[in-house]
């Protein structure tokens, strides 16, 4: 990331917290920390590299499905990953599936690092998943766990959910954009050599650990940028230039295959 990006972001994440409560925000002060990845740190590089690596390929395999994602900007198709993060991509397929996210905009905009909607308010402080509580079978309100894997990461074209901290998971979700090689914000022995490659043509990695992944940008990725080079202006209390002046809305969300 740019200098000063983590900053920005602990500052959006305090307002929208103070705006809505619990609500659904994107980036928490963990984004200020250094990067670490929750899921591999006791991993050798040895066992890093023998891990598969679905993000790196478009192939779309049997334990995977496709969601094709119509904007007012142009169509794109994600390829997500149900054997590493099946509550996120069953919350996100179901949302899909139900016309959830119609109608939708990218409501949080920031070039050279994400593009955030699922935000059926617009605020980005709405949303919520599909799984219930157990008790009062109601939606608990409170979020799905993070689902965090060793084989997944916020490279460029990252799919990911949005949370407001630890297990907050709800409806929101961002796409990493950022396609500055980044690959010098990494411990590179704490990654797989070819994730490492990848971090060099872009992403976020000091979200590694934080955020679930549970997708891929397969085709489509110049619709990610063009929502992200949208003219933006400051959000409800100034401390973000990250409110889109024109916002990019999802007029359908089909699942192609699955």
């Amino acid at each position: 990331m740019k200098k000063g990006r983590s900053e920005m972001i602990v500052a959006g994440m305090v307002t929208i917290v103070v705006l809505a409560a619990i609500g659904v925000a994107f980036l928490s002060s963990h984004a200020s920390k250094q990067p670490t990845t929750q899921s591999n740190h006791t991993l050798s590089k040895k066992e890093l590299n023998k891990r598969s690596l679905p993000q790196l390929s478009n192939t779309v395999h049997k334990n995977e499905a496709v969601v094709e994602i119509k904007t007012t900007a142009g169509t794109m198709k994600v390829k997500l990953f149900k054997k590493y993060a099946p509550l996120a991509v069953k919350n996100f397929v179901k949302h899909a599936q139900q016309g959830y996210y119609n109608n939708t905009t990218f409501h949080r905009v920031i070039n050279d690092f994400m593009v955030q909607g699922g935000d059926p308010t617009g605020t980005g402080s709405g949303g919520s998943s599909i799984w219930k509580d157990k008790n009062s079978k109601i939606d608990s309100g409170s979020g799905f766990k993070n689902e965090i894997s060793a084989s997944l990461y916020n490279i460029r074209g990252a799919l990911s959910m949005a949370n407001a901290g630890a297990d907050t998971n709800g409806s929101q979700f961002f796409i990493n954009q950022n396609h500055e090689d980044a690959s010098a914000q990494i411990k590179k022995s704490d990654y797989p050599d070819k994730i490492v490659k990848a971090y060099a043509k872009g992403g976020n990695p000091s979200l590694d650990g934080n955020y679930t992944v549970f997708g891929q940008v397969i085709d489509g990725m110049d619709v990610v940028d063009k929502i992200a080079d949208a003219e933006v202006k400051d959000n409800a209390d100034g401390s973000e230039k990250s409110l889109p002046v024109d916002p990019v809305k999802v007029l359908s969300t089909v699942v192609t295959t699955k």
